[in-house]
Order: structure tokens, then C-alpha cells, then sequence
């Protein structure tokens, strides 16, 4: 199980560092509002992935 959520964590880690990247190669080779729309993804793409790796937590 263990690995499993370390492969998704990888997972999201990756997407994360791919839309970086391609968000400045928009900038600098294309457009620079498409760079910039790209790198807002980076955020977004981090924080769906904290959201689902946490654990759920019984009701107190």
C-alpha cells in the first residue's frame, strides 16, 4: 500500500515538473500569456495531489 502512494506522489511530482518546464519553454519559444496560463497549473496540479493523498480520518 505503501508504495502505491508513493508511486502517486511521484506521479503528481512529475506532472507538476513537466508543466513547469513547458510553461517557460511558452514563455521564452511562444507566447508569454501561454506561459504563463501553463504555470498556473503547477499550483493546482500540487495541490490536487495533497488533497488526494490524505488519509481519511474517522469522525470524532
Amino acid at each position: 500500500m505503501e508504495l502505491t502512494r508513493r508511486h502517486a506522489k511521484l506521479c503528481f511530482l512529475i506532472a507538476a515538473g513537466i508543466s513547469f518546464v513547458l510553461s517557460v519553454l511558452l514563455w521564452f519559444l511562444v507566447d508569454k500569456a501561454q506561459g504563463v496560463f501553463v504555470g498556473i497549473w503547477v499550483p493546482s496540479i500540487l495541490s490536487f495531489g495533497t488533497l488526494m493523498m490524505q488519509k481519511e480520518r474517522p469522525n470524532e
